[in-house]
């Protein structure tokens, strides 16, 4: 039984009230969107013990074998082999979101979502942005990033002059139950539809708008206050150039901490001046 009040460093600490596991899960992803790894434990530890067998490592959103976590729904391998097969298939990004309003390899279609949420913007720009997940917003109106979050991030998009170069869609197409992130393996069995849209678009530059998207498309570890404003290769699995792609924070992070603005429009300057001509 929880309820949180505030305080001078996260804004929330938890107190025993009535419940509301919403707000953890908001807590919790606002500590892992800051970067935080690690908490106190409740009894002490002792560190004179072995340490314990290394768990084996994350797969990234490229891998080529499924994580464990799709156990539930589908087969995982007959899922991801569907899923490159269908998206090869594809010849535009028409064909692309048939493709994807047809695939039942992802449990998240089934777990409560309306729709498919594809993409919207500039089919021909020259940078693709990449966010998490859709939320309850995009889930109503099958686009991305329409709530609070996108509309703070076609403005930021649009002062930095780059809005009409954009194409914006998600590492996952169907809305998570309970307004969540999506898992490692849900993202890994949609992401030759993802791949696919990156090669249609043939974009200069990948925008990858928040951790979860970095370390999916990236397979990085590191939190997303580390990861963003450097720029990094992103080469895929399929045939094709590699692209920069540059990390940034998301705009439900910037909902909830107004300073760190300034870093994500650092970031939007940074991939604005790609798009200026040798």
């Amino acid at each position: 039984m929880y309820r949180f009040i505030s305080d001078d460093l996260t804004g929330t600490v938890l107190t025993a009230t009535a419940p509301d596991p919403r707000a953890l899960e908001a807590l919790f992803s606002f500590w892992a969107e800051a970067g935080v790894e690690m908490c106190y434990a409740d009894s002490p530890v002792d560190r004179t013990l072995p340490p314990p067998r290394p768990t084996p490592p994350k797969l990234n959103l490229v891998a080529t074998t499924p994580l464990p976590g799709l156990q539930a729904g589908p087969d995982p391998v007959l899922a991801l082999a569907e899923a490159r097969q269908r998206a090869a298939e594809a010849t535009d990004l028409e064909s692309l979101k048939s493709a994807i309003e047809a695939f039942r390899g992802c449990p998240l279609r089934d777990l409560g979502a309306r729709q498919v949420v594809f993409g919207r913007g500039n089919p021909k720009g020259r940078i693709l942005a990449i966010g998490e997940a859709p939320g309850v917003d995009e889930d109503l109106q099958g686009l991305p990033f329409v709530g609070r979050s996108g509309q703070l991030l076609d403005r930021m998009l649009k002062a930095a002059g780059i809005f009409d170069e954009t194409f914006i869609t998600n590492t996952v197409y169907w809305s998570p139950p309970g307004n969540r992130q999506p898992t490692q393996a849900e993202q890994l069995v949609l992401s030759p539809f993802v791949e696919k849209t990156i090669r249609l678009i043939q974009p200069r530059a990948i925008l990858l708008i928040g951790g979860m998207a970095a370390k999916g498309l990236l397979g990085k570890d590191e939190g997303i206050l580390k990861l963003r404003g450097q720029w990094f290769d992103w080469a895929g699995e399929t045939p094709g150039p590699t692209i920069k792609a540059l990390p940034t924070l998301h705009p439900a992070f910037l909902l909830r901490q107004s300073a760190s603005k300034k870093l994500a429009w650092e970031d939007l300057l940074k991939l604005s001046e790609t798009l200026i001509d040798p």
